[in-house]
């Protein structure tokens, strides 16, 4: 499976998890996970999603390390954010044990970031 495909599959397992929490609290009235909520649909759902289809119109398979690198540091950081979220807002563990956790999932998703801008500036079909 391609990267492209790799990422389409993650973005519709956010979205799967991010809607069915958004169903949860507006079953029970209970708002409290929204940040959770809108993380997991932007960072998980739509960054994925944006990663995926810039690897399939955009990049080729020549920097699969990059790739592989881009790909792990981004969905570690979110599941890493998204957990330590959850965890947070649903007032299960306490702010100051969970800074390392976001703040580390932050710069993974930020490193993913970074190396996704990398390879589409580096790619050969970006630049023609």
């Amino acid at each position: 499976m391609g990267f492209d495909r790799k990422n389409i599959v993650c973005a519709m397992s956010y979205i799967v998890v991010g809607m069915g929490l958004g169903v949860y609290m507006a079953a029970t009235q209970s708002h409290g996970q929204h940040v959770t909520h809108a993380h997991l649909l932007l960072v998980g759902f739509v960054t994925s999603l944006a990663y995926g289809v810039i690897h399939k119109l955009w990049l080729d398979a020549s920097r699969r390390t990059l790739a592989w690198v881009q790909f792990i540091a981004h969905h570690a950081g979110a599941v890493g954010m998204c957990t330590g979220l959850f965890l947070l807002y649903g007032g299960f563990v306490q702010a100051e044990r969970l800074e390392p956790l976001l703040g580390a999932a932050s710069m993974g998703i930020l490193l993913g970031a970074a190396a996704m801008l990398f390879m589409v500036l580096s790619s050969r079909d970006w630049r023609t």
